[in-house]
């Protein structure tokens, strides 16, 4: 009565019809952002949702010529925080993305921040994700950003449940969870003060399977690293952290070669992977119909640290 099912088989009977109206929603949004704010910017990082946003994007403001080539301009560049410990393999495919669509790219570079003491490392090795927020506000500063559109999901995280479709955010660059706007019928308040902005977040609804099933269904490229390869990994903690410059070999721990797969790609300091063969998107949708732990409950050192450590950096600024 309970016989194991085949995954394989299951598969393809997986209804991905609900993917239209998630799709619809999001290039609503995406419109809506252009239409309501003056200066707009997408967040692209070269992770898995910001792909799907960016695909979402080109839908939204592009016209189809064949396959996955889109003709025209995005009405706002793409941003890009780099922490100066992201992965090789990720930064290389951002800019090759960038390259291949002529969208203008904007780097706001942790290092420079560091070089203004607007940043300060206890130690050389300390992880950087959460100092991001500081790079990203003196970007929205620079470049007089009203709103910036990212690829946050609901199912990622505590704090992220809370949050709304339009994130308002305050002069400060902060996030108060109290004084949120309501979001009835699809109706936006977008109205901001001087030196305030929005976060908009159009995938909200979806979740880590819809991503992959419609990573898999549109054919978006990905970088390697979401797909199986041997790495040299070391256990810790109960997570396999990836063995590199800035996470080294401690004490009384070994280096061990495994097939992996990330499930999300960050600062090299706080993000690990997982043990896998999937080869493919729909390798990895049959995976996460298994799973589970969230992304980051399975993948993220950092959100380990307190069940508050994600809503805390996002009042201060974060994504």
């Amino acid at each position: 009565m309970n016989a194991p099912v085949n995954l394989n088989k299951l598969l393809p009977t997986v209804d991905q019809r609900h993917l239209d109206h998630l799709e619809e929603e999001a290039i609503f949004i995406l419109r809506e952002v252009a239409a309501a704010f003056e200066r707009p910017a997408l967040l692209f990082s070269g992770g898995k949702d910001s792909c799907v946003v960016l695909r979402l994007a080109e839908k939204a403001f592009k016209q189809r010529v064949a396959g996955n080539e889109f003709k025209g301009k995005l009405p706002f560049p793409l941003v890009h925080v780099d922490t100066g410990h992201n992965f090789p393999e990720v930064i290389a495919f951002r800019d090759q993305r960038a390259a291949e669509m002529g969208e203008r790219l904007i780097v706001a570079h942790m290092d420079e921040s560091i070089r203004r003491g607007t940043v300060r490392l206890a130690h050389p090795l300390e992880s950087r994700n959460g100092h991001q927020t500081v790079t990203l506000l003196e970007a929205i500063e620079e470049h007089r950003f009203d709103v910036l559109i990212g690829g946050a999901r609901r199912d990622e995280e505590k704090a992220r449940a809370k949050e709304r479709i339009f994130s308002h955010r305050d002069s400060f660059g902060q996030w108060q969870p109290k004084e949120q706007r309501p979001e009835l019928w699809n109706l936006f308040n977008t109205r901001i003060r001087p030196g305030e902005h929005f976060r908009a977040f159009p995938i909200s609804n979806w979740t880590e399977l819809d991503v992959w099933l419609y990573l898999a269904r549109e054919n978006i490229p990905l970088p390697s690293l979401y797909y199986a390869h041997e790495r040299s990994i070391i256990r810790r903690k109960g997570l396999l952290v990836p063995l590199t410059e800035v996470t080294p070999l401690e004490p009384g721990e070994q280096v061990e070669s495994a097939t992996v797969r990330f499930r999300t790609v960050g600062d090299m300091t706080c993000t690990c992977p997982v043990e896998s063969d999937a080869a493919n998107a729909s390798d990895i949708v049959a995976e996460t119909l298994t799973v589970t732990v969230s992304e980051r409950g399975a993948t993220r050192m950092d959100d380990r640290t307190s069940d508050a450590s994600m809503e805390r950096r996002k009042k201060e600024g974060y994504f």
